[in-house]
Protein backbone atom coordinates (compact mmCIF):
# COMPACT_ATOMS: atom_id res chain seq x y z
CA UNK A 1 0.00 0.00 0.00
CA UNK A 2 1.54 3.56 -0.82
CA UNK A 3 1.82 5.45 2.25
CA UNK A 4 -0.48 8.40 2.99
CA UNK A 5 -0.86 10.74 6.27
CA UNK A 6 -3.76 10.72 8.06
CA UNK A 7 -5.70 13.59 10.19
CA UNK A 8 -8.68 13.78 12.12
CA UNK A 9 -11.11 16.86 11.24
CA UNK A 10 -12.31 19.18 13.57
CA UNK A 11 -15.35 21.01 12.32
CA UNK A 12 -16.45 21.04 8.82
CA UNK A 13 -14.45 23.62 7.20
CA UNK A 14 -11.47 22.09 8.48
CA UNK A 15 -12.98 19.17 6.57
CA UNK A 16 -13.66 21.10 3.73
CA UNK A 17 -10.38 23.51 3.46
CA UNK A 18 -8.80 20.29 3.72
CA UNK A 19 -10.24 18.34 1.23
CA UNK A 20 -9.56 21.17 -0.96
CA UNK A 21 -6.11 20.63 -0.58
CA UNK A 22 -6.28 17.28 -2.49
CA UNK A 23 -7.20 15.09 0.50
CA UNK A 24 -9.72 12.18 0.71
CA UNK A 25 -12.44 11.87 3.08
CA UNK A 26 -12.69 8.47 5.21
CA UNK A 27 -15.88 7.73 7.65
CA UNK A 28 -17.04 4.10 7.39
CA UNK A 29 -14.25 3.38 4.95
CA UNK A 30 -16.02 -0.14 3.75
CA UNK A 31 -15.48 0.84 -0.23
CA UNK A 32 -12.21 2.97 0.08
CA UNK A 33 -9.92 0.74 2.35
CA UNK A 34 -10.82 -2.03 0.10
CA UNK A 35 -9.82 0.00 -2.52
CA UNK A 36 -5.84 1.42 -1.23
CA UNK A 37 -5.60 -2.26 -0.27
CA UNK A 38 -5.29 -2.83 -3.99
CA UNK A 39 -3.65 0.03 -5.39
CA UNK A 40 -6.91 0.92 -7.32
CA UNK A 41 -7.14 4.02 -4.85
CA UNK A 42 -3.76 5.73 -3.54
CA UNK A 43 -4.44 9.47 -1.97
CA UNK A 44 -2.06 11.00 -0.53
CA UNK A 45 -3.46 11.86 2.34
CA UNK A 46 -6.89 10.86 4.52
CA UNK A 47 -9.26 13.28 6.21
CA UNK A 48 -11.51 11.39 8.88
CA UNK A 49 -14.46 12.91 9.19
CA UNK A 50 -16.08 10.68 12.02
CA UNK A 51 -16.25 13.11 15.22
CA UNK A 52 -18.01 16.09 12.81
CA UNK A 53 -21.50 16.24 14.36
CA UNK A 54 -23.27 14.46 10.92
CA UNK A 55 -24.63 11.49 12.81
CA UNK A 56 -28.46 12.22 13.63
CA UNK A 57 -31.59 11.66 12.16
CA UNK A 58 -34.36 14.84 12.47
CA UNK A 59 -37.44 15.89 11.10
CA UNK A 60 -37.50 18.55 9.19
CA UNK A 61 -39.81 21.54 9.02
CA UNK A 62 -41.89 20.39 6.15
CA UNK A 63 -42.64 16.88 8.07
CA UNK A 64 -39.28 15.37 6.00
CA UNK A 65 -36.37 13.28 7.60
CA UNK A 66 -32.72 14.56 7.70
CA UNK A 67 -30.29 12.17 7.61
CA UNK A 68 -26.82 12.95 8.48
CA UNK A 69 -24.06 12.05 6.31
CA UNK A 70 -22.61 9.97 9.33
CA UNK A 71 -25.73 7.78 10.57
CA UNK A 72 -24.84 4.17 9.67
CA UNK A 73 -26.90 2.14 7.32
CA UNK A 74 -27.82 0.04 10.27
CA UNK A 75 -29.22 2.88 12.33
CA UNK A 76 -30.77 4.58 9.67
CA UNK A 77 -32.21 0.96 8.76
CA UNK A 78 -33.73 0.89 12.11
CA UNK A 79 -35.03 3.78 12.66
CA UNK A 80 -38.29 4.23 13.42
CA UNK A 81 -39.68 7.03 11.43
CA UNK A 82 -37.84 5.41 8.29
CA UNK A 83 -39.38 1.98 8.74
CA UNK A 84 -43.03 3.51 9.21
CA UNK A 85 -43.03 5.99 6.52
CA UNK A 86 -40.11 5.40 4.04
CA UNK A 87 -39.82 1.29 4.36
CA UNK A 88 -38.97 0.96 0.75
CA UNK A 89 -35.53 2.73 2.13
CA UNK A 90 -35.25 0.51 5.40
CA UNK A 91 -35.98 -2.17 2.70
CA UNK A 92 -33.22 -1.17 -0.32
CA UNK A 93 -30.54 -0.90 2.98
CA UNK A 94 -31.22 -4.14 4.48
CA UNK A 95 -31.13 -5.75 0.95
CA UNK A 96 -27.23 -4.69 0.87
CA UNK A 97 -24.57 -5.29 2.33
CA UNK A 98 -23.60 -7.72 6.14
CA UNK A 99 -24.79 -6.57 8.92
CA UNK A 100 -21.35 -5.98 10.36
CA UNK A 101 -20.97 -3.72 6.74
CA UNK A 102 -23.85 -1.89 7.58
CA UNK A 103 -22.34 -1.03 11.20
CA UNK A 104 -19.60 0.86 10.00
CA UNK A 105 -20.89 1.89 6.21
CA UNK A 106 -22.06 5.48 6.06
CA UNK A 107 -25.14 7.55 4.31
CA UNK A 108 -22.55 9.94 2.93
CA UNK A 109 -20.21 7.18 1.75
CA UNK A 110 -22.52 5.00 0.63
CA UNK A 111 -23.31 7.35 -2.14
CA UNK A 112 -20.20 7.74 -2.88
CA UNK A 113 -19.19 3.86 -3.40
CA UNK A 114 -17.80 3.27 -7.04
CA UNK A 115 -18.30 0.49 -8.97
CA UNK A 116 -17.28 -3.46 -8.54
CA UNK A 117 -16.69 -3.83 -12.23
CA UNK A 118 -14.12 -6.75 -12.36
CA UNK A 119 -11.59 -4.59 -14.61
CA UNK A 120 -11.81 -1.58 -12.26
CA UNK A 121 -10.47 -3.80 -9.65
CA UNK A 122 -7.94 -5.63 -11.19
CA UNK A 123 -5.03 -3.09 -12.09
CA UNK A 124 -3.69 -5.21 -14.56
CA UNK A 125 -6.60 -4.60 -16.55
CA UNK A 126 -7.44 -1.45 -19.14
CA UNK A 127 -9.95 0.76 -17.25
CA UNK A 128 -11.16 4.33 -18.20
CA UNK A 129 -12.75 4.47 -14.63
CA UNK A 130 -9.13 3.85 -13.13
CA UNK A 131 -7.27 5.27 -15.50
CA UNK A 132 -8.67 7.75 -18.04
CA UNK A 133 -7.89 6.52 -21.93
CA UNK A 134 -6.24 3.15 -20.83
CA UNK A 135 -9.88 1.98 -22.59
CA UNK A 136 -12.77 -0.59 -21.19
CA UNK A 137 -11.86 -4.08 -21.06
CA UNK A 138 -14.90 -4.61 -20.17
CA UNK A 139 -16.83 -3.75 -23.52
CA UNK A 140 -15.31 -7.32 -25.14
CA UNK A 141 -14.98 -8.95 -21.70
CA UNK A 142 -16.65 -10.29 -19.25
CA UNK A 143 -19.66 -8.25 -18.55
CA UNK A 144 -22.50 -9.73 -16.71
CA UNK A 145 -23.17 -7.40 -14.16
CA UNK A 146 -22.88 -4.43 -16.31
CA UNK A 147 -24.77 -1.61 -17.52
CA UNK A 148 -27.25 -2.18 -20.40
CA UNK A 149 -28.31 1.86 -20.14
CA UNK A 150 -26.58 5.64 -20.31
CA UNK A 151 -23.66 3.18 -21.14
CA UNK A 152 -21.15 4.71 -23.92
CA UNK A 153 -18.03 3.66 -25.23
CA UNK A 154 -15.54 4.50 -22.57
CA UNK A 155 -17.28 2.74 -19.46
CA UNK A 156 -20.11 0.54 -19.29
CA UNK A 157 -19.76 -0.16 -15.72
CA UNK A 158 -22.56 0.38 -13.05
CA UNK A 159 -23.54 1.71 -10.09
CA UNK A 160 -23.60 -0.59 -7.38
CA UNK A 161 -25.48 0.63 -4.14
CA UNK A 162 -29.28 -0.05 -2.99
CA UNK A 163 -29.50 2.44 -1.09
CA UNK A 164 -29.57 5.42 -3.61
CA UNK A 165 -32.00 3.32 -5.61
CA UNK A 166 -34.95 4.09 -3.02
CA UNK A 167 -33.78 7.63 -2.47
CA UNK A 168 -33.90 8.47 -6.07
CA UNK A 169 -37.37 6.92 -5.86
CA UNK A 170 -38.39 8.86 -2.74
CA UNK A 171 -37.36 12.32 -4.31
CA UNK A 172 -34.47 12.92 -1.87
CA UNK A 173 -31.43 15.63 -2.04
CA UNK A 174 -27.90 15.46 -0.77
CA UNK A 175 -26.72 18.29 1.14
CA UNK A 176 -23.66 19.42 0.14
CA UNK A 177 -21.38 22.22 1.83
CA UNK A 178 -17.98 23.31 -0.01
CA UNK A 179 -15.00 24.73 0.94
CA UNK A 180 -16.46 28.16 0.66
CA UNK A 181 -19.10 27.48 3.36
CA UNK A 182 -21.76 27.41 0.54
CA UNK A 183 -24.73 24.83 1.02
CA UNK A 184 -26.59 23.15 -1.87
CA UNK A 185 -29.14 20.60 -2.46
CA UNK A 186 -29.07 18.73 -5.36
CA UNK A 187 -31.42 15.63 -5.63
CA UNK A 188 -30.50 12.12 -5.94
CA UNK A 189 -30.79 11.69 -9.52
CA UNK A 190 -28.84 13.84 -10.17
CA UNK A 191 -26.24 13.26 -7.91
CA UNK A 192 -24.53 10.29 -10.07
CA UNK A 193 -23.21 10.98 -13.75
CA UNK A 194 -23.63 8.80 -16.49
CA UNK A 195 -19.96 7.98 -18.07
CA UNK A 196 -19.87 9.73 -21.19
CA UNK A 197 -16.20 10.44 -21.91
CA UNK A 198 -15.27 10.57 -18.46
CA UNK A 199 -16.16 7.59 -16.64
CA UNK A 200 -13.58 8.58 -13.64
CA UNK A 201 -16.35 11.21 -12.77
CA UNK A 202 -18.79 9.33 -10.52
CA UNK A 203 -20.89 12.20 -9.02
CA UNK A 204 -20.66 15.95 -9.15
CA UNK A 205 -18.87 16.68 -6.22
CA UNK A 206 -15.92 19.33 -6.27
CA UNK A 207 -12.99 19.68 -4.88
CA UNK A 208 -14.01 20.48 -1.13
CA UNK A 209 -16.98 19.20 -1.48
CA UNK A 210 -18.66 17.38 1.88
CA UNK A 211 -22.05 15.62 1.83
CA UNK A 212 -23.54 16.55 5.13
CA UNK A 213 -26.92 15.02 4.83
CA UNK A 214 -29.85 13.39 2.59
CA UNK A 215 -33.31 15.61 2.80
CA UNK A 216 -36.53 13.04 2.73
CA UNK A 217 -39.18 14.85 1.57
CA UNK A 218 -42.58 14.62 3.50
CA UNK A 219 -43.80 11.36 2.98
CA UNK A 220 -45.67 10.26 0.41
CA UNK A 221 -49.28 8.05 0.25
CA UNK A 222 -49.33 5.03 -1.69
CA UNK A 223 -47.33 1.53 -1.65
CA UNK A 224 -43.50 1.66 -1.44
CA UNK A 225 -41.83 -1.53 -3.06
CA UNK A 226 -37.86 -2.61 -2.94
CA UNK A 227 -37.33 -5.89 -5.09
CA UNK A 228 -33.60 -7.35 -5.76
CA UNK A 229 -32.72 -9.50 -8.22
CA UNK A 230 -29.20 -11.23 -7.64
CA UNK A 231 -26.66 -14.17 -7.74
CA UNK A 232 -27.33 -15.41 -4.65
CA UNK A 233 -29.68 -14.62 -2.00
CA UNK A 234 -27.31 -12.35 0.47
CA UNK A 235 -25.05 -10.17 0.16
CA UNK A 236 -24.63 -9.65 -3.75
CA UNK A 237 -24.52 -6.90 -5.90
CA UNK A 238 -27.78 -6.57 -8.01
CA UNK A 239 -28.43 -7.53 -11.37
CA UNK A 240 -31.53 -5.78 -11.10
CA UNK A 241 -33.34 -3.93 -8.52
CA UNK A 242 -36.54 -1.71 -8.78
CA UNK A 243 -37.81 0.94 -5.85
CA UNK A 244 -41.65 2.05 -6.35
CA UNK A 245 -43.38 4.41 -4.96
CA UNK A 246 -47.25 4.18 -5.86
CA UNK A 247 -50.37 5.65 -5.10
CA UNK A 248 -54.12 4.03 -6.26
CA UNK A 249 -56.62 6.59 -6.59
CA UNK A 250 -59.79 4.33 -6.97
CA UNK A 251 -59.00 2.11 -9.59
CA UNK A 252 -56.06 4.21 -10.93
CA UNK A 253 -52.70 5.25 -10.60
CA UNK A 254 -52.33 8.39 -9.17
CA UNK A 255 -48.56 8.76 -8.90
CA UNK A 256 -45.50 6.66 -9.59
CA UNK A 257 -41.70 7.25 -8.42
CA UNK A 258 -39.83 4.35 -10.07
CA UNK A 259 -36.08 3.75 -9.54
CA UNK A 260 -34.11 0.77 -11.22
CA UNK A 261 -30.18 -0.36 -10.03
CA UNK A 262 -28.03 -2.77 -11.54
CA UNK A 263 -28.62 -1.31 -14.99
CA UNK A 264 -26.43 1.79 -15.65
CA UNK A 265 -23.88 4.11 -14.11
CA UNK A 266 -26.34 5.66 -11.83
CA UNK A 267 -29.61 4.95 -10.33
CA UNK A 268 -32.08 5.01 -13.23
CA UNK A 269 -35.05 6.94 -12.98
CA UNK A 270 -37.18 7.73 -16.59
CA UNK A 271 -40.20 10.30 -15.85
CA UNK A 272 -41.59 9.10 -19.19
CA UNK A 273 -41.99 5.92 -17.98
CA UNK A 274 -44.19 7.28 -14.74
CA UNK A 275 -45.69 9.60 -16.67
CA UNK A 276 -47.55 6.88 -18.81
CA UNK A 277 -48.76 5.27 -15.98
CA UNK A 278 -50.20 7.97 -14.42
CA UNK A 279 -54.16 8.33 -14.71
CA UNK A 280 -54.39 4.52 -15.98
CA UNK A 281 -55.91 1.60 -14.90
CA UNK A 282 -53.03 -0.83 -14.03
CA UNK A 283 -53.16 -4.03 -16.62
CA UNK A 284 -50.78 -6.38 -18.46
CA UNK A 285 -50.78 -4.64 -21.32
CA UNK A 286 -49.99 -0.72 -19.48
CA UNK A 287 -47.24 -2.75 -17.97
CA UNK A 288 -45.70 -3.88 -21.38
CA UNK A 289 -45.74 -0.43 -22.80
CA UNK A 290 -43.47 0.61 -19.43
CA UNK A 291 -41.15 -1.80 -20.12
CA UNK A 292 -41.10 -1.11 -23.79
CA UNK A 293 -40.49 3.02 -22.54
CA UNK A 294 -37.87 1.61 -19.79
CA UNK A 295 -35.86 -0.58 -22.31
CA UNK A 296 -36.43 1.55 -26.06
CA UNK A 297 -32.61 2.36 -25.71
CA UNK A 298 -31.24 -0.81 -23.71
CA UNK A 299 -28.28 -2.45 -25.37
CA UNK A 300 -26.54 -5.63 -24.02
CA UNK A 301 -22.71 -6.47 -24.37
CA UNK A 302 -23.25 -10.01 -24.51
CA UNK A 303 -22.83 -11.76 -21.38
CA UNK A 304 -25.19 -9.28 -20.14
CA UNK A 305 -27.90 -9.56 -22.69
CA UNK A 306 -30.08 -11.07 -20.61
CA UNK A 307 -31.05 -8.17 -18.42
CA UNK A 308 -32.83 -6.60 -20.72
CA UNK A 309 -35.33 -9.95 -20.50
CA UNK A 310 -34.87 -9.81 -16.71
CA UNK A 311 -35.71 -5.94 -16.07
CA UNK A 312 -39.02 -6.42 -17.96
CA UNK A 313 -39.86 -9.42 -15.83
CA UNK A 314 -38.88 -7.07 -12.72
CA UNK A 315 -40.79 -4.10 -13.92
CA UNK A 316 -44.20 -5.96 -14.57
CA UNK A 317 -43.92 -7.78 -11.49
CA UNK A 318 -43.37 -4.99 -9.25
CA UNK A 319 -46.14 -2.77 -11.29
CA UNK A 320 -48.21 -5.75 -10.38
CA UNK A 321 -47.61 -5.95 -6.46
CA UNK A 322 -47.82 -2.21 -6.27
CA UNK A 323 -51.49 -1.74 -7.79
CA UNK A 324 -52.88 -4.91 -6.84
CA UNK A 325 -56.18 -4.38 -5.25
CA UNK A 326 -56.07 -4.30 -1.26
CA UNK A 327 -52.04 -2.84 -1.44
CA UNK A 328 -51.09 -1.70 1.73
CA UNK A 329 -51.01 2.26 1.85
Amino acid sequence: MKPFSYARANDRADATSQAADDATFIAGGTNLLDLMKLEVMAPDRLVDINRLDLDAISETEDGGLRIGALVSNSDCAAHVRVRQVYPVLSRAILAGASGQLRNKATTGGNLCQRTRCYYFYDTAMPCNKREPGSGCQALQGFNRIHAILGASDACIATYPGDMAVAMTALDAAVEIESAAGEVRLVPVRDFHRLPGDHPEKDNILEAGDLITAVILPPPVKGRQIYRKVRDRASYAFALCSMAAVVEMDGDRIASAGLAFGGLAHKPWRDEAVEALLVGEKPNAALFGRAADQLLAEARGYGSNDFKIALTRRVLIAVLTEATQEGAAA
